[in-house]
């Protein structure tokens, strides 16, 4: 019964993030198409490396979201409410903490590599510096939001970022209006807006959390034991989100070394598409972590294996689903999409969309090991594997490889960091290798082998034009689903969707 009331509100949650991302993906890809055009290329490229500098400091405020987001989704769990409130307050002043230490590195280190190693044209410095500065500031909104959107996700009220999210959209389609209309420094201007945006935000959410949730009506209190386990688990997360961001923002810095800005705004859009699309699985997801960290502080481990299996598998199919028509008709999309396409674009996607489907595939991974609060084995591992990326790649383009080679060493090593993830969790959570590979990869590979063959056989077919492009879109989605029905589901799965079809059905002749 209990069951049947989780996996309710998994997919009521669902829907509500669902509703959310695809207005925001709507929003988005118009403005960036608008964005692009105001600013210009190179202006855009150099708008995503700057940022890329201040966001290179903000592993440190992933790797406190993490903990953050554990403990308190964890005490939940246990239904301990002081405990909760204190994890609340701690998570606050460690965020606190965490955003001085962030604006003393961005304007000391940061600036430092700034002036001695940014490809950026002469003319342009004064708006690339404020664009720096404003970046800076809004990293700082970033970190202290995460304690209050770690209990709306700890709490499960996913219907808080759906309705904000209103209020998010139109702000941004304000932000187009007045980049087009404003006499200003473009480049600066936009970052100054993007600023705006992420405060109004933050606010929004305060006000919510604090009407709906006892624990975030801060009040001071002090645990040191819990600070500095906190800190402990923050600490081995640091690691693994210092290789974060070598394989992200440090890979992009090195583009701007070999490359220049141009470059960097190729990568801009594949980052865009690559978003867009990973977010369909960040909202499965994310109705889905809470339960299974729930499940092992409740000790229902065969509960918690069931979820694991059925996140990574359907966060598969999403995902093939999506990228699979994005990955053929590549070209085509860029051209119907954008006005001006940077070259490297369309290789940058299809990588990057292949990155994409194996790091989310191994997400529910690290939320189990997250949940056992025992990381130390895990990040270190793992966090070095991943961490090669970048002295990897810097090596691949000293030899004079290309841009795209980059990604191809990423993809690499995450397949690499994807199996040996399997093996360090499994004996944490009791984790059956075999139940996993004929639940999870057996599935998944039957029904990738399976969805591209029509595809294929029609795109080399029929020549290159717009009827082509829809043809090639809708077989793709035909095929994985079919597929995924066919191969895919197992026989309870099957049934639950045809029960659901039926309910609907039902409804609609009433």
């Amino acid at each position: 019964m209990q069951s049947t009331s989780n996996n309710k509100r998994i997919a009521k949650n669902t829907l509500l993030l669902y509703f959310r991302m695809l207005i925001i993906m709507f929003v988005s890809l118009y403005t960036s198409r608008v964005v692009l055009n105001t600013l210009g290329v190179e202006n855009y490229g150099i708008y995503n490396v700057v940022g890329g500098v201040v966001a290179m400091f903000g592993f440190i405020n992933a790797a406190m979201s993490t903990s953050t987001q554990r403990y308190l989704t964890f005490e939940l769990g246990r239904g301990d409410a002081e405990c909760l409130h204190k994890v609340f307050s701690t998570s606050i002043f460690i965020h606190v903490l965490m955003s001085l230490l962030v604006v003393f590195l961005a304007e000391t280190v940061g600036l430092w590599f700034f002036n001695r190693y940014m490809v950026i044209p002469a003319t342009r410095l004064e708006g690339a510096m404020w664009a720096y500065q404003f970046s800076i500031l809004s990293t700082v909104i970033m970190m202290m939001s995460v304690p209050y959107n770690a209990s709306i996700i700890a709490h499960e009220r996913m219907s808080a970022f759906a309705y904000i999210s209103i209020l998010e959209i139109i702000l941004k389609l304000l932000i187009v209006y007045l980049l087009q209309i404003g006499s200003w420094d473009k480049l600066a201007f936009y970052a100054f807006l993007i600023f705006v945006v992420q405060l109004c935000i933050r606010v929004l959410y305060g006000i919510y959390c604090n009407r709906h949730f006892a624990e975030t009506r801060y009040r001071w209190l002090w645990d040191k034991t819990l600070f500095r386990e906190m800190l402990s688990f923050a600490g081995w997360n640091l690691w693994g989100n210092c290789a974060s961001v070598a394989f992200t923002q440090g890979v992009n810095l090195l583009l701007n070394m070999f490359f220049g800005p141009v470059v960097n705004a190729a990568r801009g859009i594949a980052v865009q598409v690559q978003v867009t699309i990973s977010q369909f699985t960040i909202n499965f997801q994310t109705a889905m972590n809470p339960q299974i960290t729930k499940s092992y502080a409740a000790h229902d481990y065969g509960y918690m294996h069931d979820l694991i299996f059925r996140s990574s598998k359907f966060t598969f199919y999403l995902l093939l689903l999506l990228s699979l028509p994005v990955i053929l008709e590549t070209e085509t999309i860029l051209q119907l999409w954008l006005e001006t396409v940077p070259d490297y674009t369309v290789v940058f996607i299809r990588l990057m969309l292949c990155v994409t489907i194996i790091n989310s595939v191994a997400n529910p991974l690290m939320v189990s090991a997250a949940a056992t609060g025992r990381v130390r084995l895990y990040q270190g591992v793992v966090g070095g594997i991943l961490l090669s990326i970048l002295p990897l790649s810097y090596i691949v383009l000293k030899l004079g490889g290309s841009p795209a080679s980059v990604f191809i060493v990423h993809l690499c090593v995450c397949i690499v960091a994807f199996m040996v993830r399997l093996y360090i969790i499994r004996p944490m959570i009791n984790l059956s290798l075999r139940n996993y590979g004929r639940q999870v990869v057996k599935p998944c590979l039957l029904v990738t082998l399976t969805a591209i063959i029509l595809p294929l056989i029609v795109k080399n077919i029929l020549s290159d034009g717009i009827l082509a492009f829809f043809a090639v879109c809708l077989l793709c989605l035909l095929s994985v689903l079919l597929s995924t029905y066919c191969l895919g589901l197992n026989v309870l799965e099957r049934n639950f969707i045809q029960d659901g079809l039926k309910n609907i059905l039902s409804k609609i002749r009433r």
